[in-house]
């Protein structure tokens, strides 16, 4: 049996979905294909006792492109915000910046704010940004040696790109902070993640997208290419069945690596090929729940001080509907050392677990519902901010989406929406849909 669209999408994460949104709007014949039951891939939700558990990313930008997106494809956006988003607990006390800024957080961790907001100011100009050798927490150390300010724009790093400051290059930092929209505004939603992604699938899958398709419980197994070099088409395993599949272009959401090793690595250059295998992040998360309140933070807690612990997420303070009644919600991460090597998983775990015990207050009769080591195949980001690949291959009809090809300095979902989007424009640019022919 064979089937025949525009374009194949491998992959139903957050870049996949993003990309075969944006085509079906387009009006190209789109089919999804996703290994995993349900729609989301590393920033998905599952069902725990009633419990709506998040199994990779938490929120959701609100005001940037990802919001454009689902208003270009007409998908419901259902976000809410909370109010305020962040609190920073600094000496025991969790403080509002809101409005305030680099400035007034500043001025609450150090009297060498001033510096600190110097250097900040000054890499808003190219001249003033470090360049890609220096890490953050070495840029740092030329304003201030406080450790409560190395403490948060450690946890800054590890919250929003999945490593430590000691990790991320400065310029990185730098650049996401003055350049960007730094996820100053964001919401979760009520069904948990996965909810903004089934409302995307909805619009591949409805009267918009017709004739466009996702396949759930299946798999790209090979990416064919004709003579003349480009992707003709790939062989897909679907209830049981081996399904052909014949398309005029292919987006791969699996990472490069992967993607490469569907086309077959001995089909691609050499130099291509040893570039693929690019370097995760690592992230450590506990989800557990308390019939009475935690935290007052309404959105997200970050720290100050801790071994490993970057936040406490606050769910049911804005969404009720992801907890049992009378639960309340929470999600604690951490980012291990190293966040891009080896590491002992169990002392790591059991760090975040200290840390939890000595900044949430009642943790020890709260009901965990799931830990999970974020790591190696399953990472929070494929590769490490800075270092990621072109979103082009050496097949002019393929292209890749998601968090290891991600735009400078950009992370998370907010960035798989970016690479969507260009990747869109680019094929738009190569070819037509085949009903506009």
């Amino acid at each position: 049996m064979t089937r025949t669209f525009d374009v194949l999408v491998v992959g139903a994460g957050a870049g996949g979905l993003f990309t075969a949104a944006r085509l079906t709007q387009r009006g190209y014949r789109t089919l999804v294909v996703e290994r995993l039951d349900r729609v989301g891939g590393r920033a998905s939700t599952e069902d725990i006792d009633g419990f709506k558990v998040n199994n990779g990313a938490i929120v959701i930008e609100v005001g940037g492109i990802t919001e454009q997106t689902f208003a270009e494809v007409g998908a419901r956006f259902d976000v809410r915000r909370a109010t305020p988003p962040l609190l920073y607990r600094i000496g025991g006390k969790d403080v509002d910046v809101t409005g305030g800024g680099w400035g007034f957080l500043l001025s609450k961790l150090t009297r060498q704010g001033a510096k600190v907001l110097e250097g900040l100011g000054a890499a808003r100009t190219d001249d003033g940004l470090p360049d890609g050798g220096l890490s953050t927490a070495e840029w740092l150390r030329r304003f201030t040696s406080n450790e409560n300010v190395h403490g948060i724009f450690r946890n800054m790093c590890a919250s929003i790109f999945a490593v430590s400051s000691e990790e991320l290059p400065a310029k990185v930092f730098l650049t996401y902070f003055t350049r960007r929209s730094a996820f100053k505004k964001f919401g979760f939603c009520p069904e948990g993640t996965i909810g903004v992604w089934r409302a995307l699938a909805d619009v591949i899958e409805g009267t918009a997208g017709e004739g466009s398709e996702i396949w759930l419980d299946s798999e790209v197994r090979g990416l064919h290419l004709g003579d003349d070099g480009l992707v003709t088409g790939a062989t897909v395993t679907r209830a049981g069945e081996t399904v052909e599949v014949a398309c005029r272009a292919a987006v791969s959401d699996v990472g490069p690596a992967a993607t490469a090793d569907l086309i077959g690595r001995d089909r691609l250059s050499a130099e291509y090929t040893a570039t693929v295998d690019t370097t995760p992040c690592s992230m450590i998360v506990v989800n557990f729940a308390s019939r009475t309140p935690l935290i007052d933070a309404p959105g997200m807690l970050s720290f100050a001080k801790t071994r490993r612990m970057c936040y406490v997420a606050n769910f049911t303070a804005t969404c009720p509907e992801m907890a049992p009644e009378g639960w309340h919600l929470y999600n604690g991460t951490s980012v291990p050392v190293p966040a891009t090597g080896g590491f002992d998983a169990a002392e790591e775990t059991a760090l975040l677990h200290e840390d939890l015990h000595e900044q949430i207050p009642g943790f020890a009769d709260a009901r965990v519902l799931s830990t999970s080591v974020w790591r190696d195949d399953w990472p929070p980001q494929r590769a490490v901010a800075g270092f990621d690949l072109p979103h082009t291959t050496p097949v002019a009809n393929l292209w890749n989406v998601g968090d290891a090809v991600k735009e400078y300095a950009n992370g998370g979902t907010t960035a798989c929406a970016e690479t969507a989007a260009l990747v869109v424009e680019e094929l738009a640019e190569r070819l037509a849909p085949a009903a506009a022919r």
